[in-house]
């Protein structure tokens, strides 16, 4: 699993696709009732980017970086992350609450009222036990390790006691296909108008 982050470009398009994605299965009866069962316990996200200018030039090098770093990944083949320019921190994110002997705790973040566990945390900025913050004795873990987005504290917290957390976060994604197509229309300049990936798990 790459650590590898996608690089941030100047001719990224403003429309920027960002869709939750389920899988439920419908089995309909003669009689019309449906019996419904949903597959996943969290969405999948995919985007889809639009690179209106990229640059081929010595100096800028933007379609290079771009092809270059989809090349590296061998198209669906690697993951990546993605830093979402809206969904990206949280401040007081209550994660969990202690039962004294629990010390490892999954990082989530709340968007539009619905959690979700984070699994590649970019920084840490604080770590509060009931509204304190705690300064010493908590580690996290990283994407590409055996369990990513993991607060462990060395001490466990007591038992009642809300834990928070300030930290921003990256999506792990990959590819969402092995091709991508760079049109050049102007000599020296290309684009992408359709650069997708989507959210993984592990």
């Amino acid at each position: 699993m790459s650590t590898a982050v996608l690089p941030s470009l100047v001719g990224l398009g403003f429309d920027v696709v960002r869709t939750p994605q389920w899988d439920t299965v419908v089995q309909t009866a003669l009689s019309g009732k449906e019996t419904r069962l949903a597959r996943q316990a969290y969405p999948r996200w995919k985007w889809d980017l639009s690179y209106n200018v990229l640059r081929s030039s010595a100096t800028y090098g933007e379609l290079q970086q771009l092809a270059g770093f989809f090349n590296l990944r061998q198209g669906k083949f690697d993951t990546f992350l993605y830093q979402d320019a809206d969904d990206n921190s949280v401040a007081g994110q209550t994660i969990a609450t202690g039962d004294g002997s629990t010390t490892a705790f999954q990082l989530i973040r709340a968007f539009g009222g619905f959690l979700e566990p984070v699994l590649a945390p970019h920084s840490v900025s604080a770590v509060y036990i009931n509204g304190v913050v705690k300064s010493s004795g908590i580690s996290t873990s990283a994407w590409g390790s055996a369990s990513p987005g993991i607060v462990t504290f060395i001490t466990p917290p007591a038992s009642g006691a809300v834990i928070s957390v300030d930290f921003s976060y990256y999506f792990p994604v990959r590819m969402s296909t092995d091709s991508v197509p760079f049109t050049l229309f102007l000599s020296g300049y290309y684009k992408a108008k359709k650069f997708g990936f989507i959210s993984v798990k592990n």
